[in-house]
């Protein structure tokens, strides 16, 4: 049985102040508990997003509010318009904070494709070329570590490959152990995802005190929301491959009977030929969050994420959107998603992935109602990151579609420095997986390289590489952890981050016009409303971070938001000013 304790408004108004370590037993009983909590990431979703779609915009929609689900649920909701994600602002660091409660200087995550001073290669190649190589068991190795499509079996399918699996039931069977990075002093074993994150989450937390879990994300390398153990925090996790081919016909053939939110069939994908992955193509990408969204209202009705089992309904439960994301980046086949100015005015591709992800809200919080759940049901939208810039006028591709834009940090270092940076992260390795760089640069370098050394070299060419801002040293241990070998530093902080002016991005691409990763107000500052039916609107114009959700989710639960390493390391608080009403307007 799920082991919790009554939720009543002396829970949630105790959000407001300091937190009693254990969960109370004298709650109100006249009130309803909070059984379940729905937790969406719009990744991409900006606060202004919210704001914008929640009223209305002139010339939009003819003015009338275009994300009329999410402006409902902000009726009854705190709408928290300064929060920020993780720094780095990437996919990977962004979802842990969210689940943990910490951040990169707790659990260890930088990005998808980042560096380990201590673990070893994978035994073989990943399938985005990071190369196989030796493990030197008993002493630190060094290598580039990978946690996105590359580590599946076959990235190809949207299935990941999976033994047996149906054609879109991509998860924790898709990943392949020899393109896993591996760990010398664990008798060189591969380290899976949810291993490679140092904090526990709430998943585990939930599943430990007797709850069902479940969440749906864009890779199997995702499954890293478990959480440190053997894998299984999550009773049911939903990872199809987000970077697999749509154009193979097992694709097609497994989204061919799916219908968007919007009523649109799947049955004919967008296959141009510069489509290759589903966020190739403005429509494609809708069909692909619709597999999640589906396995969502399966999940509310009790049963699977593919809808063939009877299960439970899951105490903790939610997906994340890449529509919105897509739709502010992408530019297919010359037509620009994105904004059309710095108010962040939509332009008709993004507005139609944003009507989308609200339509599909709407379908699981009507959902929640048919089942007779969705007073006993915390909803809380939020986003990974956001993307920059919203100005599209502030966009400045380096070296750019043409090469003459100058270079990015990693490939100065390279270039000048050569001794300096492992040959895996080396943008120079033709057949390597590449530095990481967006609109960041985090470098890591070879042991004994003269960091003062590589940090001027990229003031004395701060034009050439558009710097902003440089970390370094002190500037990194204050803000992160102290790069380095234990115990004098951490083996995955990088050496420098290199932020650059805002509006750059490290890129040749000719498909792009914004990215996300860094430290600038559009990459950090998301939508976060938390909603519940007898919540009383508010906003909070107070800083808060997404990292504060995961022991906001355990407090609303009646579980100790002390139970997460993250919380207890950092001290992350609950989101302040949460309410059910009763005259209370703090």
């Amino acid at each position: 049985m799920f082991i919790r304790k009554a939720l009543s408004p002396a829970v949630l108004l105790g959000m407001l102040s300091a937190l009693p370590a254990t969960p109370r037993s004298d709650w109100d009983a006249g009130h309803r508990d909070v059984q379940h909590v729905l937790l969406i990431s719009i990744d991409g979703m900006h606060a202004v997003d919210f704001l914008n779609c929640s009223k209305g915009l002139t010339g939009i929609n003819g003015g009338s509010p275009y994300c009329p689900a999410l402006a409902e649920l902000g009726e009854s909701g705190v709408n928290y318009q300064n929060a920020s994600t993780s720094k780095p602002s990437d996919s990977f660091p962004g979802l842990t904070a969210i689940v943990s409660g910490g951040s990169p200087r707790t659990f260890g995550v930088y990005y998808d494709v980042a560096y380990d001073r201590v673990l070893a290669p994978p035994q073989v190649t990943t399938g985005n070329g990071l190369a196989g190589g030796a493990c030197a068991a008993g002493k630190p190795n060094g290598t580039t570590t990978e946690y996105e499509e590359g580590i599946d079996i076959n990235q190809a399918l949207l299935n990941g490959g999976a033994p047996g699996a149906a054609p879109t039931d991509g998860g924790v069977a898709s990943i392949d152990p020899q393109r896993l990075i591996r760990d010398p002093f664990n008798n060189c074993q591969p380290v899976y995802p949810w291993n490679f994150v140092r904090d526990n989450t709430i998943f585990g937390v939930i599943h430990e005190n007797g709850g069902y879990t479940a969440w749906s994300d864009k890779h199997p390398a995702y499954s890293s929301v478990n959480g440190p153990g053997n894998g299984k925090n999550v009773d049911d996790f939903y990872g199809p491959e987000i970077n697999s081919d749509v154009t193979l016909p097992a694709n097609q053939k497994a989204v061919a009977g799916v219908t968007t939110a919007l009523g649109e069939s799947c049955a004919s994908l967008d296959l141009a030929s510069s489509v290759s992955a589903w966020t190739d193509s403005f429509f494609d990408i809708r069909c692909y969050d619709q597999l999640k969204v589906n396995a969502i209202l399966n999940e509310i009705q009790g049963k699977n994420h593919l809808g063939t089992a009877t299960t439970k309904v899951p105490n903790i439960l939610g997906m994340n959107f890449q529509a919105v994301s897509v739709g502010q980046k992408l530019i297919e086949s010359g037509v620009k998603g994105g904004y059309t100015d710095a108010e962040g005015t939509p332009r008709q591709e993004l507005l139609t992935e944003i009507q989308f992800v609200d339509k599909a809200i709407g379908e699981m919080v009507s959902q929640l109602k048919a089942q007779g759940i969705y007073d006993k049901t915390l909803v809380i939208i939020t986003a990974k990151h956001g993307q920059s810039p919203i100005d599209p006028n502030r966009y400045l591709p380096v070296p750019g579609h043409s090469g003459d834009n100058g270079i990015s940090p990693a490939t100065l270092i390279a270039t000048d420095l050569p001794s300096y940076m492992p040959y895996s992260e080396s943008p120079l390795n033709p057949t390597g997986i590449g530095p990481t760089e967006d609109d960041i640069s985090l470098l890591w370098l070879n042991p004994g390289s003269n960091i003062t050394t590589a940090v001027d070299l990229l003031e004395a060419n701060a034009s050439t590489i558009h710097l902003g801002q440089i970390y370094y040293a002190r500037s990194i241990r204050s803000m992160i952890d102290m790069p380095g070998l234990p115990p004098y530093g951490d083996p995955r902080t990088p050496d420098i981050i290199v932020a650059p002016n805002v509006g750059v991005t490290y890129t040749g691409s000719a498909k792009k016009q914004a990215e996300h990763g860094g430290f600038a107000h559009d990459d950090t500052n998301v939508m976060l409303l938390v909603s519940h039916p007898s919540f009383t609107a508010k906003i909070v114009t107070a800083e808060v971070q997404t990292a504060q959700v995961a022991p906001t989710i355990l407090r609303a639960l009646g579980l100790d938001p002390d139970a997460l390493r993250g919380v207890r390391e950092e001290g992350t608080p609950v989101l302040p000013a949460l309410q059910l009403g009763h005259g209370d307007d703090r």
